[in-house]
């Protein structure tokens, strides 16, 4: 297990500059998640850690050792991919062994190291079936199986999960997470779906347009979202935000739009009349007599919770209730945002402005 270091990296594709200026330390045993949105950069960063992107400029270390100009097979690392490319006619103890067969490993040793790491992944019983046999969460688990043997430095994962069903991907990233607490070697893994993100990573880090937006860990980006773009992207249903102005009389308010008033429980010094954009996370709702009249427009019933899409001030929103509620279309109710857990951001940066 190392450390991973990624310092000042940046990457061009000719005149244009896809990477600018990414840092992330990476400590070791660290289960990290790249997320963002499709182009942010994210899964070029962990191709280039990987060593299949040269680097622009920058450095890449793994443990003590800068790695810009290391070949991938001398890097330490194994790499699952989006595709599980496993070799077809080989079967899943051949798939598993192979590159360890490629390092001129004995015998004994490959079937020591695949035999252990078929009774971490529960393939034991497939070990002499081949990929067609097998059913997708087996095919992820075998291509999970063939980087454990190589007791790698680090692991790498570039969306292993984007082609499995939803239910198969929740108990993926189960068992994905479990291997991480019982190796703890160093993972990086790649994805666009934040709930993957915030119920496997030690630290998130979101990435937007080829920059690092914030670090920090997956309660850390809810609670306290650095700006408007981290607070959309992380939580589900995503966060709500409506422009208005700071009204500072007395108390502080928050002037949605036609006139609608909405509470705050502090405003940024001098900022009367502030421009701003008034951020409230869907489950941060609540039905009160003092609430902002809202009309429902679609109720979408769960299960466990109820989403409710309305309109306040004429501007839609998103609410969720776990209580069972009798809402219905077109009907009136209140709705109050809980003032402490409201974030507030500056209409031109998106910064966040409150503590």
């Amino acid at each position: 297990m190392s450390s991973v270091q990624i310092r000042d990296v940046r990457k061009s594709f000719g005149n244009f500059e896809v990477l600018h200026g990414v840092t992330v330390p990476i400590e070791d045993g660290q289960f990290v998640v790249l997320v963002g949105p499709s182009g942010c950069g994210k899964s070029t960063l962990l191709r280039m850690l990987a060593g299949l992107e040269n680097i622009t400029s920058g450095t890449i270390s793994i443990g003590d050792r800068v790695v810009n100009n290391v070949q991938p097979k001398e890097r330490d690392i194994a790499m699952v991919f989006q595709n599980y490319a496993l070799y077809p006619h080989m079967t899943v103890a051949d798939n598993m062994g192979f590159s360890l067969k490629l390092r001129n490993a004995g015998a004994d040793e490959i079937n020591k190291r695949v035999k252990r790491a078929a009774e971490i992944l529960a393939l034991g019983p497939l070990l002499d079936r081949y990929p067609r046999q097998l059913s997708g969460g087996q095919r992820q688990r075998v291509a999970m199986g063939r980087a454990i043997v190589r007791d790698p430095q680090v692991f790498l994962f570039d969306e292993p999960l984007s082609n499995l069903d939803a239910k198969l991907r929740v108990a993926m990233r189960t068992e994905i997470k479990e291997l991480h607490q019982r190796l703890k070697t160093t993972t990086v893994y790649v994805t666009h779906d934040q709930i993957e993100a915030m119920t496997m990573a030690d630290k998130i880090v979101v990435m937007h347009d080829g920059i690092v937006e914030q670090m920090g860990t997956p309660l850390e980006l809810y609670d306290k979202p650095d700006n408007q773009f981290v607070a959309g992207f992380i939580g589900s249903p995503a966060m709500n935000f409506l422009k208005g102005h700071v009204r500072v009389n007395g108390v502080a308010t928050f002037e949605g739009p036609n006139g609608v008033k909405l509470p705050l429980k502090t405003a940024p010094a001098a900022s009367d009349g502030r421009p701003a954009v008034y951020g409230v996370r869907p489950e941060h709702f609540t039905i009160a007599d003092d609430g902002a009249e809202a009309e429902i427009v679609v109720v979408e019933p769960t299960g466990s919770e109820t989403q409710v899409f309305a309109k306040i001030g004429g501007e839609q929103v998103v609410a969720v209730f776990r209580e069972r509620h009798q809402f219905n279309p077109g009907e009136k109710i209140r709705l109050k945002p809980e003032p402490s857990l409201v974030h507030l951001f500056d209409e031109t940066t998106g910064k966040r402005l409150n503590a």
